[in-house]
């Protein structure tokens, strides 16, 4: 089974290349972020004639999240954490792996920048909550994936310049300690796990030639719990997608399981 992660960065502007990035590569599960559009105005007409139905919690403009399948995906939630401010940044969803019973948790968490304002503030309150929800969540299923946009740079080796970044809400020591608590529950960072040094990334900004410079970050993470570290075949982070005209300035991660 090949699942993917992709913050897309506006669905209906971007579909052109996820309908091409489905007939090329033709994966059975898309969780997508950063939708940008109301439940009603996502395409799923476009994606239905593919063979995916679509599971939407999508915010006019802003943020969003969805699940594309082709296989069946039970107990679609958007209710996972308490957002003070009501945006919609998690669906979850079960799925079957042979006898195996997993947990989706797609995730677009915030940005956190500027640092000296309410939106770091929001960030760090919202990562508490889903660190928490997270550890109530082992109690009844202990085979949990949870993917996305987390807005997160986990070690230095994971963007160009670490100096640039300590100081900023995505590389923050306190940010990153948190992507550690959540390790620490019994998850591992499937990418790291199966690539110790490689230096890859899967986000350049629009700006200053970033892409062309390979100005990037590794801000896009698949988490496993542990006892499914035995399904993972493999892990990549697809670039192609990042080359196209409009392009989304993330690229999709792509993982397969067993």
């Amino acid at each position: 089974m090949k699942i993917i992660s992709w913050n897309v960065n506006s669905v209906r502007a971007r579909v052109t290349n996820i309908l091409d990035y489905i007939k090329e590569f033709s994966p059975d599960i898309l969780l997508l972020q950063e939708i940008k559009t109301q439940d009603e105005n996502f395409p799923y007409e476009e994606f239905k004639k593919r063979g995916y139905d679509s599971h939407v919690y999508g915010q006019k403009s802003y943020n969003g999240v969805a699940i594309l399948s082709k296989v069946e995906v039970k107990n679609i939630n958007k209710d996972f954490i308490i957002d003070d401010l009501k945006q919609s940044r998690i669906i979850t969803g079960e799925i079957k792996l042979k006898k195996k019973k997993i947990e989706l948790i797609n995730i677009y968490v915030p940005n956190g920048n500027p640092v000296e304002t309410e939106k770091y503030n929001y960030k760090k309150d919202w990562i508490k909550k889903f660190v928490s929800n997270i550890k109530k969540k082992l109690f009844n299923n202990s085979n949990l994936l949870i993917a996305g946009d987390f807005n997160i740079i986990p070690e230095e080796i994971d963007v160009y310049d670490f100096k640039r970044y300590e100081n900023d809400a995505l590389g923050k020591l306190e940010i990153r300690k948190k992507f550690r608590e959540l390790l620490n529950l019994g998850f591992n960072d499937v990418y790291r796990f199966k690539n110790k040094k490689k230096q890859e990334y899967t986000f350049w900004d629009y700006f200053a030639g970033s892409w062309q410079k390979n100005y990037g970050m590794r801000i896009d993470h698949f988490l496993l719990s542990n006892n499914l570290i035995e399904n993972i075949k493999s892990i990549h982070i697809n670039k192609i997608p990042r080359s196209k005209v409009k392009p989304s300035d993330h690229t999709p991660i792509e993982l397969e399981i067993i």
